[in-house]
This record gives C-alpha cells, sequence and structure tokens, in this order.
C-alpha cells in the first residue's frame, strides 16, 4: 500500500509539471494558452479588434477574420487598448511582470518530480519538503494571476458603451490545476514514505512468561 501511495504522488507530480511548463510558456509562444483574455464584440476598434489576451512573454491580438498579432516583449509589458471614439485604458507593466514566477514554479516542481522518481535515498524527504514549496510558489502565481485578471476587468470596466466579457484563459486554470495536484502530491509522497518506514521497521523481541506458578517450577 506504501508503494501505491507513493507512486500516485510521483504521477502527481509528472501532470502537475507538465501543467504546469505549459502555463510558464504560453503566449506568445502557445496561442491557445493565456491567463487573461478579453472578448469585444461590435465595432468600437479600429480593424475589427476582436480580443485580446494575455501571457507571460508578450499579448496577442485577434481581429474579425481571426488574424492573430502578438508581441514578443518578455514578461512585464503594458497594454493600451484604445476605443474609435477616444476612449483608452492601459494595464500597465506592473501587473504582467509577477507572471514570471510561473517558471519559478515550475522548476521547483521539477526538482521535486527529479527527487520522487530517483533512487536516492533521502528523496521521498526531499521530494515531499520540495512538493510543499512547489504549492506555496504556485500559490503565489495563482494570487498574481488573480490579480491581473481583477485589474484587466477592472480597467476594461471603465470603457464606456463597449460590450465586452474579460475571461480567465486556460494558463490560469492549469495553474490552479497544478496546485491541487503538488498538494495531493506532498502528502501522499509523504505519506508513502511514513507507511514504508513503519513497515521496515522490526518488533521487539519479547520474552514470554509462564505466569505465576512458573516462579514456583524447578
Amino acid at each position: 500500500m506504501s508503494r501505491a501511495f507513493y507512486l500516485s504522488g510521483v504521477a502527481f507530480l509528472f501532470v502537475a509539471l507538465v501543467l504546469s511548463f505549459l502555463s510558464s510558456i504560453s503566449l506568445p509562444y502557445l496561442p491557445a494558452i493565456d491567463f487573461v483574455r478579453v472578448k469585444f464584440s461590435g465595432s468600437s476598434f479600429s480593424e475589427s479588434l476582436t480580443q485580446v489576451r494575455w501571457g507571460i512573454w508578450g499579448p496577442c491580438v485577434y481581429n474579425n477574420n481571426d488574424h492573430r498579432v502578438c508581441a514578443h516583449t518578455g514578461h512585464g509589458y503594458a497594454v493600451p487598448i484604445e476605443t474609435l471614439n477616444g476612449q483608452r485604458v492601459i494595464v500597465g507593466a506592473s501587473f504582467t511582470r509577477g507572471l514570471a514566477i510561473h517558471p519559478v514554479a515550475t522548476g521547483a516542481i521539477a526538482i521535486a518530480f527529479g527527487f520522487a522518481a530517483s533512487k536516492y535515498e533521502n528523496g521521498p524527504l526531499v521530494a515531499s519538503l520540495a512538493s510543499f514549496f512547489s504549492a506555496l510558489m504556485l500559490v503565489i502565481a495563482f494570487a498574481i494571476d488573480i490579480v491581473l485578471f481583477a485589474n484587466v476587468h477592472h480597467e476594461i470596466g471603465k470603457l464606456k458603451n463597449v460590450r465586452a466579457n474579460v475571461n480567465a484563459g486556460s494558463a490560469f486554470w492549469m495553474t490552479l490545476v497544478s496546485l491541487v495536484f503538488v498538494l495531493l502530491a506532498g502528502c501522499t509522497v509523504c505519506l508513502g514514505r511514513r507507511k514504508d518506514s513503519g513497515s521496515n521497521s522490526y518488533p521487539m523481541l519479547t520474552r514470554t512468561s509462564g505466569g505465576f506458578m512458573s516462579r514456583f517450577r524447578k
């Protein structure tokens, strides 16, 4: 049973690593993976702007023909949005700069997975500690994602007579799922290690007593 717990923890770490790795790449390299997206309807923008998406390394904009233009700005970029009637809002660089913590969390998960999959004697203990550290990084990363989402929603709400929907992107939810899997991994790896340690311990040899009457036997 302890081995089953441990292997489950390794599997959880692997899934979390894949999801976190994809989130760390995101836009503009993986167009389908973004943290926040805004969908516009109507003709309030030039060139028929329909969508704006935020990734770690740059934003992407879409038009009516589903043509995508992405900027490879690196982390910490600002996104200005301007309507035809002169309204203008800016999602500042301070809200996208923090997204760079996602690769850090991915690296921590990779370390945890490496120790969990290795034959190092103290690997399970290190993997469990690294898993909980990864969970802390993911909590911070997810909090930054929420702040970015809230800021985009706030800025878009300033535009009058503009129909827009602000939604969390796929990377937003992938980060949350990664957090859940890393927490599960930390618990199962730790539990599997404790059960395995318990199964390897040997009971103390006890000397059986013959009872009270045995004292009088010769």
